[in-house]
């Protein structure tokens, strides 16, 4: 016969639970619903960190895969993983940031390149599921964006298809670091009124994200 759970794994499972499922469903929100994308997004990663820096980077681990085997349940084996990308690992990573009281320039800047790389794979994924190539539309915002600038400055270029590629690759990058960094500031609001306080900003970035929590 099995020994009864103690009342910490008792509660350390119920969290579990509770905050995958929720990321669970924010995911599908994400996917489904036509409205609310912005919002949904700048979720996503929240739950299954606030369980890591509560109950360990193992429960956040545990968490995330609770997730994925729920999400593969409800939409399939290709769909559902792709929350790994990027949601997913930036919710392991940023919780085992916080965990381990890291300094936010390492968290942020491994976070942007776990954000970039994921986007960049949710793109592929999703150009073969559609069978399109879906980089053309973020290659043609790039290539609006440099036609501006070069209007702006008077500079008379005509911009190559590596110069385009690489503006394209500049919005992916730019947005990424917007991302996580707001990511870090709706944590340092949110997470100490549920008794789960991540590290300070640094003096450079105080300023900016220090505000008065919600």
């Amino acid at each position: 016969m099995r020994p009864a759970l103690s009342h910490r794994q008792a509660l350390r499972m119920m969290e579990s639970s509770y905050l995958a499922a929720a990321a669970a469903l924010i995911w599908l929100a994400l996917y489904y619903l036509p409205v609310g994308g912005a919002l949904f997004r700048l979720a996503l990663p929240l739950p299954l960190a606030l369980l890591a820096v509560r109950r360990g980077a193992r429960a956040g681990v545990e968490g995330l895969a609770v997730a994925i085997l729920l999400l593969i349940a409800l939409m399939g084996p290709v769909r559902g993983p792709l929350m790994l990308f990027p949601y997913g690992l930036l919710s392991v990573w940023l919780g085992w940031c916080w965990v381990h009281r890291c300094s936010w320039w390492l968290s942020w800047g491994i976070g942007l390149l776990i954000g970039a790389g994921g986007f960049l794979v949710r793109v592929v994924a999703l150009s073969l599921l559609v069978g399109e190539n879906l980089w053309v539309v973020i290659t043609r915002a790039g290539a609006g964006l440099l036609d501006r600038l070069l209007e702006l400055l008077q500079l008379p270029l005509a911009p190559d298809l590596l110069l385009v590629q690489s503006m394209a690759l500049a919005l992916v990058i730019i947005q990424q670091l917007v991302y996580v960094l707001a990511l870090h500031a709706l944590a340092y609001w949110i997470f100490p009124r549920l008794q789960a306080p991540v590290p300070d900003p640094p003096p450079l970035l105080h300023g900016l994200v220090a505000l008065d929590p919600l």
